[in-house]
Parts: structure tokens; sequence; C-alpha cells
């Protein structure tokens, strides 16, 4: 692809870099952007450095938030005892479209993968089992998606938690099997939480 403009060049480069943006996508979204008044533009950079220099994460659940403690996890009508583990933000944001789920989250931050260099140390597991240890939490729910990753991991966080006296269930298979959670429509998903089943359940299917 050639450019008349170096700095055309760059921008669609960077705007390329995002998830899913191929150069075509990428020209047409600066070329768009371009034709915006230059505050909408500023707005929007200023709202991505804004995004990147002030986010947190929730210390409780690593959920992205504003605060230390994010709404969901101060929220007193949520039930604490009962957990929900996802992979990121976007799953927390999909089951709670489905409005079906009360309790509270934990997010990994990804799932097992020795293929792309993922380990356990990567991800949240160790906090997760360390609230299971000081026992408030009466039953995790595994809410990865059904691909082998996701069952590696919940299989993982399954055996560290043996002895500790947490029930542990799985969403229904309502997800089809290498699904992301994050595409499931809100009436499957919401099933898929009302109907899960024992973790251990899973293991023999």
């Amino acid at each position: 692809m050639e450019f008349s403009s170096k700095l055309l060049e760059n921008a669609v480069y960077e705007m390329s870099q995002l998830p899913g943006i191929g150069k075509r996508t990428a020209l047409r979204l600066v070329l768009h952007l371009l034709k915006q008044p230059k505050e909408q533009t500023a707005r929007l950079a200023n709202a991505l450095v804004n995004l990147k220099d002030n986010i947190k994460f929730c210390k409780n659940c690593h959920n992205i938030s504003d605060v230390e403690v994010c709404e969901i996890c101060s929220n007193p009508r949520r039930d604490e005892s009962l957990v929900c583990v996802v992979e990121d933000i976007r799953d927390v944001m999909a089951i709670e479209n489905t409005g079906q789920f009360l309790g509270l989250y934990h997010v990994l931050g990804g799932k097992i993968s020795p293929m792309e260099g993922v380990g356990p140390q990567d991800l949240t597991i160790y906090s997760l089992v360390d609230k299971a240890k000081q026992g408030k939490i009466k039953e995790l729910i595994f809410a990865l998606s059904s691909t082998m990753e996701g069952d590696t991991t919940n299989f993982y966080i399954y055996r560290q938690l043996e002895g500790l006296g947490v029930k542990t269930s799985t969403i229904a298979r309502g997800i089809a099997v290498g699904d992301e959670l994050e595409y499931a429509d809100e009436v499957t998903l919401g099933r898929s939480i009302l109907n899960r089943i024992p973790f251990e359940n899973s293991l023999k299917v």
C-alpha cells in the first residue's frame, strides 16, 4: 500500500495494530478521523490517553475500574460467598447483561496456554486461591470458554482448591464447545449460569 504522506502512513500503521483491524480498515478509519472536526479527534485521543494513565484494577476481583474497589465488589446486595471465575472484563460484561448472576467475580486475565507461554503465574489464580483459603467463598463457578485452554485452567484451579471445602461448578454446556463466552446470546448465557453443574461431573463427560 503506497502512501502520499508519511503522517498518514504512520497513523494507518498504528491503527492496524489493533486486533481485527487490517490495513484497509485502518486506512478507512484514519481517513474518517481526518474528516472530523479537530476537537472530536482530540477528545478521542484524550480519552485513550486518560484511560491508559488512570485506569485501575479492582483489588478484590481484578476487574477494570475507576476506583480501588469496583462497583460490583462494593455493592452490599451482591453475594460474596458466590464467585464466578472469568477470563476478562468482556466476560463480566456478558454475564452482567443477563441479569441472572448476583454474586461476585474473579477476573483471571487470560487462560493457561503453554503454546503461548502463559502459565498459572501469569494469571491471578493464586490470589483466587488465597481468597478461598480465607473461608468466605462457598461456591466457585467456572465460566471460562469451552476450549482446551479454558478446560485446562478450570482443572488447574480445581486441583488448587482441593481440601478447602469450596464447592466448584461450571456453566452448563449451552455454550457450544470452542465458543468464547462474550459471543453467547444473553438468554443462553443466563440459562448456562442458572443450570450450572458440579465441576466434577464435567470431568466425566
